[in-house]
């Protein structure tokens, strides 16, 4: 089964901490780049959310963006800052003396307005990590279930134009008899009208030479046997995207050739039509991991 590169995936979850939201994007690439953008908090699982994409997807450009939204500071809850209080007070009593002034006494609200003399409570950074590493991992299982369905719809237009390039082969197999039998009434004909005398040995060679150059049984015959590899691989479980690129520049390169060798204009058609579908294979192959 084929592999599509092109896929979007997106989770989110929440704890006491705040709220994750993990997206995926994948397009197709000749290898696997992953380029990831994380929260500071974050920073430290770069490697292993990399070696997840490398057991999970074998080639493609994976953009991925972790947010990370704190939860509110009356969710997370406060601490009091005890020891940065204590030093605050000292520098209060400090400055009453030096003052000459009385005791002054503090107003406990704008006492903890007072930067530092409250903090948050510990947010979990551990429980924080390993929801981020459970929500990438099931992110990642997400977009390989959506790039495996993309993959499911290529090889189905990828069967319709195999099936399209078999039917145009044989056309062309079939027209084979009439174009060598039309090739050798042409020059019949022609040593006729020029009144040529030539032995029947020369004649003979000369005939074949023509039919070896109009012979195009073995590239129709590579044809077939790229269709069928191509069926193969798309059946069955093993990397397709390389091979089958490699495959496409040999179906184009026989198409050529059977242009190139064609004398009758239905061929020459046909081998047109036969690169056309070669093409439109090409791009969706583009896409297969």
């Amino acid at each position: 089964m084929i592999v599509s590169m092109t896929g979007f995936a997106r989770r989110e979850t929440s704890g006491p901490w705040g709220a994750l939201v993990c997206e995926l994007r994948s397009v197709n690439h000749r290898f696997l780049e992953a380029s990831l953008r994380l929260p500071e908090e974050l920073r430290s699982l770069d490697p292993e959310l990399r070696a997840q994409f490398g057991r999970e997807l074998r080639r493609g450009k994976i953009d991925c963006t972790l947010t990370f939204r704190k939860a509110d500071s009356g969710a997370r809850g406060l601490e009091l800052n005890r020891e940065v209080l204590a030093r605050l007070m000292g520098r209060v009593r400090e400055v009453a003396q030096l003052a000459g002034s009385q005791p002054v006494s503090l107003d406990a609200l704008e006492t903890l307005r007072w930067p530092g003399v409250l903090k948050d409570v510990d947010s979990g950074t551990e429980e924080l990590m390993a929801a981020a590493r459970a929500l990438t991992t099931a992110t990642v299982r997400e977009l390989a279930q959506a790039r495996a369905r993309e993959g499911e719809r290529l090889a189905e237009l990828m069967e319709q134009r195999c099936a399209a390039l078999t039917n145009l082969v044989a056309q062309v197999r079939v027209r084979l008899p009439d174009i060598k039998n039309r090739a050798r009434t042409r020059l019949y004909e022609r040593l006729a009208e020029l009144k040529a005398e030539v032995s029947a040995e020369r004649l003979e060679q000369e005939i074949a030479l023509l039919l070896q150059r109009l012979d195009v049984d073995e590239e129709l015959d590579r044809l077939g046997a790229h269709i069928a590899e191509i069926r193969r691989i798309t059946a069955s479980n093993e990397p397709a995207g390389r091979r089958l690129d490699f495959l496409m520049q040999e179906l184009n390169r026989e198409a050529n050739t059977l242009s190139s060798k064609s004398q009758d204009l239905e061929t020459t058609h046909g081998a047109v039509d036969m690169k056309v579908l070669i093409e439109q294979l090409r791009e969706q192959v583009q896409n297969i991991e």
